[in-house]
């Protein structure tokens, strides 16, 4: 089984019955996307941090209230992302595969972009993907930049990190800004201490990659940003993809292509 030629169905079928994997690479063409369920009384200042917010939040879909599947998904939001995080009162409560226990009607899912629906594009420019090739999680890092608050909602930018040869920058940064619909062009190229980043070898999120002689960090805006908004707003309950185990959604990466 090579997951990169799977269907979306079939993904999400396996991760419903028991597979637990990080989603890099997976149903080549497919978009990705991050989930954040939040409880109705705060869906509204989380949607405004969104729009506050648009580079590490872009939403692809709201669900109303309760529903477990919308256009983007054919399945069942509960049960079929590899992974989930539980968080009570912003503190982690359980990582499961299977969030159907912890469900209320009175939940708002959003469904927010993928830094993994462009690696297809960095390849096929001849832009490494390093976790990819290494075959871990993508590395992930809170920084000390401040998104902008909204209502009850706030808390620091997540940045995911790709080593890219110094003379392919600009092929980085040409690439993914066109794909503004999943975080778009870099926010910060170099020296990591200028996002607050002290050590690169300690990601907050995922698996720490090997840059190489002549290779310079890339940072791109993550979709991880709203559970750290989340951990600092302190929600009563909110649910979320584990960081790298994404929802594989019934919608192609070139929809999200821009002047092509």
């Amino acid at each position: 089984m090579n997951p990169r030629d799977l269907s979306p169905a079939d993904a999400r079928a396996r991760f419903r019955d028991g597979l637990v994997t990080p989603t890099a690479g997976w149903c080549d063409g497919w978009t990705q996307a991050n989930l954040i369920t939040v409880p109705a009384a705060l869906a509204w200042d989380f949607l405004l941090f969104t729009q506050r917010n648009p580079q590490p939040c872009p939403v692809l879909d709201v669900l109303d209230a309760g529903t477990v599947s919308g256009p983007l998904l054919d399945g069942d939001i509960r049960t079929d992302l590899p992974l989930y995080r539980v968080y009570v009162d912003g503190d982690l409560a359980a990582e499961t595969p299977d969030v159907t226990g912890w469900w209320r009607e009175d939940l708002v899912s959003f469904l927010i972009g993928c830094s993994f629906t462009f690696e297809r594009a960095l390849g096929e420019a001849g832009v490494p993907v390093r976790h990819v090739e290494e075959g871990v999680n993508v590395p992930m890092y809170r920084t000390s930049w401040r998104c902008r608050g909204a209502g009850a909602v706030g808390g620091p930018l997540v940045v995911s990190m790709r080593p890219v040869p110094a003379d392919q920058v600009a092929d980085a940064v040409r690439v993914t800004g066109r794909y503004p619909s999943v975080h778009g062009a870099p926010v910060h190229v170099g020296d990591p201490r200028e996002l607050g980043i002290a050590d690169l070898d300690a990601p907050d999120y995922g698996d720490a990659v090997t840059v190489r002689d002549g290779e310079v960090p890339v940072f791109w805006a993550c979709g991880v940003t709203p559970q750290a908004a989340v951990v600092e707003s302190r929600p009563s309950l909110a649910i979320a993809h584990a960081p790298g185990y994404m929802l594989v959604t019934d919608a192609r990466d070139d929809a999200y292509l821009v002047g092509a």
